[in-house]
């Protein structure tokens, strides 16, 4: 079904517009020469492409997720299609927009990177589940390594938290897997696990800021790539993707706002 456009939103630019799909409409095929790209506002939509002689679902995208930029960056025919799952609404962005925005904010690359990496690995798993053979390592890896261990489980009683220097607010953290801090974006569906954006008045933070892991047991701080405004431990600037370990009582400083590390017990 032909799309719906409706002008942008004051702050959009003349030549961004909003357009909206009906459930099952394709947006674009296999094939199709295309110099715009997509992130979506509302709905969800699938990317398919045919891999020996059947369909197959590489991606079912959400709210914030983005489609589309390789014709953007290469000038070249779609390599797979797009179809609304849901009734959709699209932002549209052509080519001019585009370099206009990875110029006036790198983390838009820095996500797109990240995008692309988890992109190539999951067609990858496709291509060698459709031909039942492996089509080449996606990185490499050393058949004499055995997988790392693990981390060991977090103490049930324990609680971790991240506290203003006053005591309020307080942000726990997830006791699975990693913490991301930064601030909250709904344009580009960004959501941190810690959002500090009611404490960050000046916007010093970064949205994907930095991450609170374990590594043999030990909390660790890193910052993610594209950070501005630098990440502290107790006032000492911390290196781009290089793991710190922190401790209780530990002042954490996310740009202009510190936080204390907290370990308690329940």
């Amino acid at each position: 079904m032909k799309a719906v456009f409706k002008s942008g939103t004051g702050k959009a630019p003349s030549d961004q517009f909003v357009v909206t799909y009906l459930m099952g409409d394709i947006i674009f095929s296999e094939g199709d020469l295309g110099t715009e790209m997509f992130i979506i506002q509302a709905g969800t939509v699938e990317i398919f492409k045919k891999i020996g002689g059947k369909q197959n679902v590489l991606s079912t995208l959400e709210k914030g997720d983005f489609f589309g930029e390789m014709s953007v960056l290469e000038e070249m025919p779609r390599t797979a299609s797009a179809r609304a799952k849901t009734d959709v609404e699209l932002v549209r962005i052509n080519q001019t927009t585009f370099d206009q925005m990875i110029k006036n904010n790198t983390e838009i690359a820095v996500r797109m990177m990240r995008k692309f990496s988890r992109r190539l690995r999951e067609t990858t798993d496709m291509l060698e589940e459709a031909l039942g053979r492996k089509v080449g390592p996606v990185e490499s890896t050393s058949t004499s390594t055995s997988p790392p261990p693990p981390p060991p489980a977090r103490k049930e009683h324990e609680v971790y938290r991240l506290v203003s220097k006053d005591g309020k607010p307080e942000f726990h953290l997830n006791r699975n897997g990693d913490t991301l801090i930064g601030r909250g974006d709904p344009v580009t569906g960004i959501n941190p696990d810690v959002d500090i954006t009611s404490l960050d008045t000046q916007r010093s933070t970064s949205r994907r800021h930095a991450k609170i892991y374990q590594i043999d047991g030990v909390f660790h701080l890193m910052e993610e790539i594209g950070v501005m405004n630098g990440t502290y431990i107790n006032d000492k600037r911390l290196a781009t993707g290089t793991p710190s370990p922190i401790k209780d009582g530990d002042v954490l400083k996310f740009g202009l706002i510190p936080l204390v590390f907290r370990i308690t017990n329940n």
